[in-house]
């Protein structure tokens, strides 16, 4: 057993700044969802769903979220391999196991302490580029451009997204577009119109993604906002 582990594991939500602050235990911050700048005795650093990081004892620290991030905590843990500040790779599929009640705390903690080292890379903000995405849903955008938004090489990209998300940077395109589509055709906008303005080429277009992607349909949702003003 790498350390000992006497507190429960606690999923907590980040959406501010934190002041530098200092514990008498040591760490471990597992990415679960957005992304959280994180200062450790003044290295910047940073986790997402694709990291983890190991926080040592007396080491002050303060963090940052610029939009929500969810990180789960396990506190109170002693041994070696908790005496330096470390990040590392998430292993695929952890959360999961994790929510299956597969892995009690103790030995999720000790699987994850067995990934590797991750040095430092260029991180993937992906508000802001959903943000710029949603700001020109019409454009046809190409796994280049999105690459060159993001500072990465498209092969670069895609293993990133890869690692992140499970899903390939276009299926994250089209998830903005299908969610405006969804949005806009509530509010009684018509199929054709909404088509045009989230990139799709023609409404029976926009109407076979819904259906494949979401299992809805301009009807249904045009009913939905009716049915709810009623």
């Amino acid at each position: 057993m790498l350390f000992s582990f006497t507190d429960s594991a606690l999923v907590r939500r980040y959406d501010c700044e934190g002041g530098m602050h200092v514990h008498d235990h040591a760490q471990v911050l597992l990415g679960v969802d957005g992304g959280l700048h994180v200062e450790v005795e003044g290295r910047g650093t940073w986790i997402d769903v694709t990291c983890g990081m190991i926080v040592p004892a007396g080491a002050a620290h303060t963090y940052c979220a610029t939009g929500t991030a969810h990180v789960m905590v396990l506190d109170d843990l002693t041994g070696p391999v908790t005496e330096r500040l470390r990040r590392f790779a998430l292993p695929q599929g952890w959360q999961q196991r994790w929510r299956d009640a597969k892995l009690d705390a103790g030995m999720l903690a000790n699987m994850l302490m067995d990934a590797s080292t991750l040095h430092a890379r260029r991180r993937i903000d992906l508000d802001a580029l959903a943000e710029r995405i949603d700001a020109d849903l019409a454009h046809p955008w190409t796994v280049a451009e999105l690459a060159l938004a993001c500072c990465l090489s498209a092969q670069r990209l895609r293993s990133r997204f890869s690692q992140a998300l499970g899903q390939s940077p276009l299926a994250f395109v089209r998830a903005r577009r299908l969610k405006r589509a969804e949005h806009l055709l509530r509010q009684g906008f018509l199929l054709d119109a909404v088509a045009a303005q989230v990139g799709y080429a023609s409404a029976s277009a926009l109407s076979f993604a819904l259906r494949r992607e979401r299992n809805s349909g301009a009807r249904e949702l045009r009913q939905r906002r009716a049915f709810l003003e009623s």
